[in-house]
């Protein structure tokens, strides 16, 4: 398998280092890494989402759903379940 040498600051390298479980390659860190946002907290979500500029008619779009409320979510059968009467 090819390999690629990376530099990382000091405080990187801890912090991968310490996520190591016992016999785990770096490789197999990054993998099973998440990268969240830094602040994924509502308020920060609300305060981005309030930064877009959104449109009046999306607007109106919006409260009309939170008005009426969402529809109930049915399923229906799948093309890919073949016939089940037999």
């Amino acid at each position: 398998m090819a390999t690629k040498t990376i530099s990382l600051e000091l405080d990187a390298y801890e912090k991968l280092r310490r996520s190591k479980i016992d016999g785990e390659s770096f490789s197999a860190v990054v993998r099973r890494a998440r990268f969240d946002p830094a602040d994924a907290r509502g308020s920060s979500i609300i305060s981005a989402l309030s930064a877009l500029n959104v449109r009046d008619s999306d607007k109106k779009a919006v409260t009309h759903w939170e008005k009426i409320g969402l529809p109930e979510r049915t399923s229906s059968s799948s093309p890919w379940e073949g016939d089940k009467a037999s």
